[in-house]
C-alpha cells in the first residue's frame, strides 16, 4: 500500500536569520547588506551588486567609501566649473577656450597652452599620492574615517554633532547627484558639441509645445 502512497512534496526550509533580516531602507524587498549598518552618512543599505562585501586586491569597503567621496567632491567642483565657464566666459590666461562646450574646451586649451594640462596632471598625482598615503594609513590604523582630511576652516565639526552629521549626509546626498550630473554634462558634450545650459535650451525649445 505504501507503495502507491503519493510521495511528500519537499519542505523549503528557512532559516530564521533569513526571515528575520533586516531589510534595506533603499530596497525593502532585499536584506540590508551586513556592513552597511547605517553608521556612514548616506548609507540607506543601497548595493545591489554586493560591493560591499569585497575585500581582496587590497578593495574593502573602506576603499571604496574613499573613493566615493573623493569622487563626489570632484564632481561638485566640476558641475560647477563647467557651468561657471559656460556663464561666464573662459577664466584669465584661457582666453583661447571660447566654446560653449567645455569637452570642445579642453582641446582648446590643450591645442594652445599645453603647459596648462602638464601642470594639472602634476598637481593631480600629487594630490592622488598624497590621499594614497592618507587612505593606506588611516585604514591600517583605523584612526581616520574615509574622506577625512582635517579641512574644516569653518569649524562645522567642532559644533553640534548632530548639525554635522547632517552635513555630512548633505555633502554625499549632493556628490552622488554631482556625480550623475558631470557624467550628462561629459556625455551630451561629446555626442552634440554644445553647453550643458545651451544644451537644455535648445531641447526645451525642440520639445515645447
Amino acid at each position: 500500500a505504501a507503495a502507491f502512497a503519493p510521495a511528500s512534496l519537499p519542505v523549503k526550509r528557512v532559516s530564521n536569520v533569513e526571515v528575520n533580516a533586516e531589510k534595506s531602507a533603499s530596497l525593502p524587498f532585499m536584506n540590508r547588506p551586513p556592513l552597511l549598518d547605517g553608521s556612514m552618512a548616506g548609507d540607506v543599505g543601497f548595493d545591489p551588486l554586493g560591493l560591499s562585501t569585497i575585500d581582496d586586491l587590497g578593495i574593502d569597503l573602506y576603499w571604496l567609501r574613499e573613493a566615493e567621496i573623493k569622487h563626489a567632491r570632484v564632481a561638485m567642483l566640476a558641475v560647477a566649473g563647467i557651468l561657471q565657464v559656460e556663464i561666464f566666459g573662459p577664466a584669465p590666461g584661457c582666453e583661447a577656450a571660447t566654446a560653449k562646450c567645455q569637452m570642445d574646451a579642453f582641446w582648446q586649451i590643450w591645442n594652445s597652452h599645453p603647459q596648462y594640462i602638464a601642470f594639472a596632471l602634476i598637481m593631480i598625482t600629487i594630490t592622488e599620492m598624497i590621499s594614497g598615503i592618507a587612505t593606506t594609513t588611516g585604514r591600517e590604523t583605523g584612526l581616520r574615517a574615509p574622506g577625512d582630511f582635517g579641512l574644516d576652516p569653518l569649524g562645522f565639526g567642532k559644533g553640534d554633532p548632530e548639525k554635522f552629521e547632517r552635513l555630512k549626509a548633505q555633502e554625499i546626498a549632493n556628490g552622488r547627484l554631482a556625480m550623475w550630473a558631470a557624467s550628462g554634462l561629459l556625455m551630451q558634450g561629446c555626442s552634440t558639441h554644445q553647453g550643458g545650459i545651451e544644451n537644455l535650451m535648445q531641447s526645451l525649445s525642440d520639445n515645447a509645445f
